[in-house]
């Protein structure tokens, strides 16, 4: 009987304060690192699901996403007079890249009420279902990311300074995490977040060169790096398309980043065990 007193006990109903929420935080950032494996299972499942039943499978993500690239690439190459050979890649790309940048942020908005069920039955880490999310549009931009592979074989595109992927890909990780974890705890506190995310990022993919080159600016184009979307997307778009990336554009992604983190990081460590009673 004293072996079971001497437990620690099962459940702490004592507020946290200060460190407290801190330590409880990264627990939580630890436990859901750990359960990753989970996490990919999970990811790779709602992609199954979704395409249940059809012929093509998830290859149906390649094929609406060649589709949409080479109509457009065709559309706005003619309203923007531009060169086919320099415009499709560009375009490509970018569409690839903002294609999962979008989605994880609408997704954001929904990613702990959609989870409702599984945090009602156990107790999970806040983190999985934001790792789950992660996972899951990874997937999608691999599979996505074939139609880029074609695009740049069919031009002669090659890339240069891969290296510089080892430190924005991982930059693209960190910030979908935590955009994530701060749409997501927003949208579970006020319902209206995820409609207001998505009408943003409507107006955000056009005023981002995404499907524009930034050189169409011929006045006020350093007023670009005040667009969070734009240096993230040209870190990891210029070296593939065989272009150096501008210090200033490095500059502007961390500086964007670092704001990300810290805002991120402080509504964590005070709203994450709340997050289950919004729900």
């Amino acid at each position: 009987m004293e072996d079971m007193n001497a437990r620690s006990p099962v459940l702490t109903l004592q507020p946290l304060r200060g460190w407290g929420l801190v330590r409880a935080a990264w627990s939580d950032l630890r436990a859901g690192l750990r359960l990753l494996p989970l996490a990919v299972t999970l990811g790779w499942l709602d992609i199954k699901m979704r395409y249940r039943g059809s012929i093509l499978g998830p290859l149906w993500l390649t094929l609406s996403t060649a589709v949409m690239i080479g109509a457009m690439g065709v559309v706005y190459g003619f309203l923007f007079h531009m060169d086919l050979k320099a415009y499709l890649p560009f375009l490509s790309l970018s569409i690839v890249l903002w294609g999962y940048g979008g989605t994880v942020i609408n997704d954001a908005g929904t990613v702990f009420t959609q989870s409702t069920s599984l945090f009602h039955a156990m107790r999970i880490p806040v983190s999985l279902p934001v790792v789950q999310v992660i996972v899951r549009n990874l997937l999608i931009l691999l599979h996505n990311m074939v139609v880029v592979v074609a695009v740049f074989a069919v031009f002669h595109v090659w890339p240069q300074q891969v290296w510089s992927l080892l430190f924005s890909l991982p930059l693209w990780i960190m910030d979908s995490f935590c955009i994530i974890l701060l749409i997501g705890m927003l949208g579970a506190r006020f319902r209206d977040i995820a409609p207001i995310v998505a009408s943003l990022m409507q107006i955000f993919f056009f005023v981002t060169p995404v499907i524009w080159k930034p050189e169409l600016i011929t006045t006020g184009r350093q007023y670009l790096l005040l667009d969070p979307f734009y240096p993230l997307l040209e870190i990891v778009r210029a070296p593939l398309l065989g272009q150096t990336v501008a210090p200033v554009v490095w500059e502007a992604a961390i500086a964007h980043s670092v704001l990300l983190w810290l805002l991120a990081a402080v509504l964590f460590c005070r709203m994450r065990s709340r997050i289950p009673y919004w729900i």
